[in-house]
């Protein structure tokens, strides 16, 4: 089990974390609709009302914060004496997700990708910046009572002037992240467990594998056991960090995947993972299914990000 620290709690199934240079945590609350920030004392703020379903989230170039929306979900509670929530299908309301810009200092939301040639967004989940500006991001798709909408894994503009479908299908792909010398992009499915691998050989563009299956991709990882992979960080030795569904906890997979390590907590939703600190040694953790945000010392060091 990690040792943690518990920075606060009462937060409405938080993800996407980045740390800031202040100390505080920039996060979302899915189930609030809201881009939130968390100060090292606990104290929440809320930043901006995104409404919808905020789920990623990363600093971009101008500074601003680019949120993965994935339209909304219905919830559900879990556990022997419904303790824990979930998220469902999608909310009564929802017709699609998109990207959107949250400007930090004025709370002001712009959408700036509603679709992509023509096909609708479904569930926008997790983002990258690359070092030149640009972003990835997985879309999820979306469960309903009787089909799944398949994902993929997109390129885009941060000025919103462009957006490519790089790979799909997919099958529920969550996580996205790239190595310390951005020359690998790592996407981990929620549903097949799997952690798939591409070589970048252009900002927007993948080295596909002539077999089709897969989405061209490497499958780095795919450990036995019923657990479903959330978001994910990736660590300056080149390590992917996964973190962990059912299973709760943070799954380290070594760079060529032959080394698998799972480091438990306890939420059934460790959700995401990111480094903070001045040597990026601090690993902040959301533990969504309980509302906290967690804290602690990591053995090695985390990637910088572009921004």
């Amino acid at each position: 089990m990690i040792e943690f620290t518990e920075i606060t709690s009462g937060l409405q199934f938080p993800e996407g974390p980045i740390w800031m240079p202040d100390g505080s945590i920039i996060l979302v609350e899915i189930a609030r609709g809201t881009l939130s920030r968390v100060a090292p004392d606990g104290c929440i703020d809320v930043v901006a009302e995104t409404g919808g379903g905020p789920n990623g989230a990363a600093i971009g170039p101008d500074g601003k914060c680019y949120v993965c929306n994935n339209g909304g979900f219905s919830w559900e509670n879990e556990g022997p004496n419904g303790e824990y929530v979930r998220p469902t299908g999608p909310s009564a309301g929802y017709r699609n997700g998109w990207i959107e810009r949250v400007d930090l200092d004025t709370g002001e939301v712009e959408v700036l990708y509603e679709s992509c040639n023509g096909n609708p967004l479904h569930g926008p989940n997790d983002i990258v910046f690359d070092t030149h500006g640009g972003f990835w991001f997985t879309d999820l798709g979306k469960r309903h009572p009787r089909r799944l909408d398949l994902g993929g894994v997109y390129y885009a503009k941060a000025d919103g002037s462009e957006i490519r479908e790089v790979v799909h299908p997919l099958v529920t792909p969550n996580g996205i992240g790239l190595s310390p010398d951005g020359s690998r992009l790592y996407v981990a499915e929620t549903e097949t467990s799997r952690v798939l691998a591409w070589d970048v050989t252009a900002p927007g563009e993948l080295r596909m594998d002539p077999w089709p299956a897969h989405g061209g991709a490497e499958v780095l990882a795919s450990p036995e056991g019923y657990q479903r992979y959330d978001s994910l960080a990736v660590e300056a030795n080149g390590n992917v960090c996964v973190a962990t569904l059912i299973r709760g906890g943070i799954t380290v997979v070594s760079p060529d995947g032959s080394s698998v390590e799972h480091l438990a907590l306890p939420d059934p939703m460790t959700t995401n993972i990111c480094f903070g600190g001045a040597d990026l040694t601090t690993a902040f953790i959301t533990l969504s299914a309980t509302g906290r945000l967690v804290s602690c010392d990591w053995p090695r060091p985390g990637t910088a990000l572009a921004f």
